[in-house]
């Protein structure tokens, strides 16, 4: 199914999940900090059928703009695959049979007339709200493998377990999403807006809540899983093999972030810096990335052990 396609399928879904409800205001609902006020993010408590249709405008205004957008080919894969899954946890759905049981929509054509500067800012606000609900959908499904472990259902772990791989996998690939603007109209009509006097504080990734739930989500799974990954395959190859895959993905999103970080702003500070951190923006996700292969090296299969070797050598310092 082409882009255009999903897009027009999924505003069918939008349209039917509308009737019941309209959507709620999001304007109308406060915001709790500056990073939600900025990227138009609210959390309240929604009845199924609102987070269904939320979930539901997230992703359908994600698959318009990527209609356009200038993504890569392997990225808009891991995008449009961490989409569907999300609006598979939202609905309740299963999985399509195949391509003959998707009924027939009006695919939209282009749009025309917007001027690129808009569509440029719009796209840096869309892509960081559907990588928003993966962040959300990825600390659901991760808690959720975290309870089936605790009532030994595997099976339903290892199910909930893929569903979060294909969230974090979709985590780059949203953010890149977002930053398919041009270098110079995101330092010039972007950067400042997302720092002082435009907003009371600086903006970073350490201010979104989603992301936060998702990374106490993943400590609480491996405090469950705390094996390396030879003793966790000796007893359960399935799970070792899931867990290593679910790691290998948040691996691979904080390499991501020190490569996209230095595309958008080289070797600048970042505009959150602290005084005390690194000398610029990629070297303080540098040093993140490092302490998290460090961390996931004896979990798994192919861990950077020489990361985790002088980590723990500069720790016994």
């Amino acid at each position: 199914m082409s882009v255009r396609q999903a897009a027009a399928a999924v505003g069918e879904l939008v349209g039917a999940l509308s009737a019941p409800a309209p959507a709620v205001v999001g304007e109308d609902v406060p915001a709790e900090s500056a990073s939600q006020s900025y990227f138009r993010v609210r959390e309240v408590e929604l009845s199924d059928q609102q987070a269904a249709l939320h979930g539901a405008l997230v992703v359908h205004r994600g698959l318009e703009d990527l209609c356009d957008a200038p993504l890569s080919g392997a990225d808009l894969a891991l995008e449009a695959a961490g989409m569907r899954q999300a609006v598979l946890d939202i609905t309740g759905a299963l999985p399509d049979a195949g391509p003959e049981s998707a009924l027939p929509v009006p695919v939209p054509q282009p749009r025309a007339g917007v001027p690129l500067e808009q569509a440029w800012s719009a796209r840096w606000l869309i892509g960081h709200q559907v990588h928003v609900l993966f962040n959300v959908c990825a600390a659901v499904a991760v808690a959720d493998t975290a309870h089936h472990l605790r009532h030994g259902d595997t099976d339903a772990a290892l199910d909930r377990l893929a569903a979060a791989t294909v969230y974090v996998r979709g985590f780059p690939a949203a953010m890149n999403h977002a930053s398919t603007i041009p270098t110079d109209y995101y330092m010039t009509a972007i950067r400042q807006t997302m720092a002082p006097p435009s907003t009371d504080i600086p903006l970073s990734g350490r201010q979104h809540r989603g992301y936060k739930l998702f990374r106490a989500a993943m400590k609480d799974l491996l405090s469950l899983l705390p094996d390396s990954y030879e003793q966790l395959a000796a007893r359960a190859p399935e799970l070792a093999e899931a867990r290593g895959a679910l790691l290998e993905a948040d691996l691979v999103d904080a390499e991501r972030h020190v490569t996209l970080a230095y595309s958008m702003v080289h070797l600048r500070r970042s505009i959150a810096q602290r005084p005390e951190g690194p000398d610029n923006a990629v070297a303080e996700l540098r040093l993140m990335r490092h302490r998290r292969a460090a961390q996931y090296a004896s979990l798994v299969r192919f861990g950077d052990h020489y990361i985790a070797d002088a980590v723990a050598d500069l720790r016994h310092s």
